[in-house]
């Protein structure tokens, strides 16, 4: 039994366990976790743990370190059931009772499917944890591999640009005829592609794999139309799944992630943190009526302090809102987007424009639906996306965004000119 039970040694696990520890919290605490490994950051195994001849260690804290927070760590087994009513968490042939319950299980990579690559097949590799990680970073040390790329998401265009930084052939095969249209909207998604473009990555769009081929390891990847591309490393980046199985039976809602309240509750003492929670984030609710999910490391890092903090103290308990923020890091450029680029069914059309710089080279975009500043997409401007996640958060006009953009370009001219 433990006054806080936290399912998922992750960056939201982690930081759960030390929100309540540095609040003073006295209460026994059990952290469980499904890889053998202690918590670790996940942003760099696909970018400078891959890159960087000797990548530093991506663990957050050494033993010694975790057993200051005095918390008994269950790791090497993943939880495969809750009962909510007994208040239990099955952890390998143990039951784990619980006072308070965070739920910060994540997501797993999706895989193709059997019909398409036959299971086993060597060179074929998703990349979600720190052991895919250094099983892809061998992989691209090998001689000189040639990469496919199945997904032009964030995760896949990361792997993509390290390995064409490797000076090896890449090919991204993308099924949506503009990549990240989810994510970063039509016209930028195709902006981004040409970042890929420049450097000599090849990205097939609006493609299709039908077949992967090869005796042991991989060989070939065959597309839809018939193309066939040579294939000595397959990543498969076609996204995450929530890791919400072992909840079957639990009475939670589980839908496309743990459905929970705005203070991240799903059930009396449960409450949701990091890529499996889904939540109404009540400061988009002009924008879109639907809960969201983010899979982002800063969203993480807030949602697991505060549903520790509510389930160690349900009567604090307060709504979470946030302004979405994520970067990522191609070849040397460093892409940062905060807010929203899409809107709900029955709210205002988002429109994008680029307000500094040219789409071509370094630049800034924002984001409106209706009146409203909803989002801000940076390639190299560094200094600039935190300027407008702050007026979103504020629900900045579009006249607002407009004037920040005005006076951010005079204060880059003027430095220009000193310089």
């Amino acid at each position: 039994m433990a006054d806080l039970v936290v399912v998922g040694a992750s960056l939201a696990g982690l930081r759960a366990v030390e929100a309540v520890r540095n609040d003073g919290f006295a209460g026994s605490i059990a952290l469980v976790g499904a890889e053998e490994h202690l918590p670790y950051d996940r942003p760099p195994l696909s970018k400078e743990h891959l890159a960087d001849e000797e990548p530093a260690d991506p663990t957050y804290r050494e033993r010694e370190k975790l057993a200051e927070l005095d918390v008994e760590l269950v790791l090497g087994a993943p939880a495969t059931g809750l009962d909510t009513g007994e208040r239990t968490v099955a952890v390998g042939d143990r039951e784990i009772g619980y006072t308070g319950l965070v739920i910060a299980t994540g997501a797993d990579a999706r895989v193709l499917p059997a019909s398409l690559c036959p299971p086993g097949l060597a060179g074929v590799v998703t990349l979600r944890t720190l052991d895919d990680s250094l099983r892809l970073r061998d992989l691209l040390r090998q001689g000189t591999p040639r990469v496919t790329v199945i997904g032009a998401g964030f995760i896949g265009s990361e792997i993509a640009a390290v390995a064409r930084k490797r000076d090896l052939e890449v090919t991204i095969v993308e099924a949506l005829p503009v990549p990240l249209v989810r994510g970063v909207g039509e016209r930028m998604g195709r902006a981004l592609t040409a970042i890929h473009e420049r450097q000599g990555t090849t990205v097939l769009t609006g493609a299709s794999v039908t077949e992967v081929r090869g005796t042991d390891r991989v060989e070939t990847v065959v597309l839809a139309e018939g193309t066939e591309i040579p294939t000595d490393v397959l990543v498969v980046g076609v996204g995450a799944a929530p890791n919400t199985g072992w909840l079957e039976g639990s009475g939670l809602t589980v839908d496309d992630g743990v459905l929970a309240d705005a203070t991240l509750a799903a059930a009396p003492g449960v409450y949701v943190a990091g890529d499996v929670a889904r939540w109404p984030n009540a400061l988009f609710d002009d924008v879109t009526s639907e809960p969201m999910r983010l899979e982002h490391w800063t969203s993480a890092q807030e949602q697991g302090s505060l549903a520790a903090r509510h389930a160690v103290d349900p009567s604090s308990a307060k709504e979470y809102t946030t302004v979405p923020y994520f970067w990522s890091d191609w070849y040397d450029s460093r892409i940062q987007f905060v807010g929203v680029a899409r809107a709900g069914e029955g709210f205002a059309e988002v429109e994008t424009e680029v307000v500094m710089g040219d789409e071509a080279d370094a630049f800034v975009a924002l984001y409106r639906s209706g009146d409203r500043l909803i989002g801000a997409l940076a390639v190299d401007k560094r200094a600039e996306v935190m300027q407008y996640r702050r007026l979103i958060m504020n629900r900045a006009s579009w006249d607002d965004a407009l004037a920040k953009a005005e006076e951010r370009r005079q204060r880059a001219a003027k430095k220009a000119a000193s310089a």
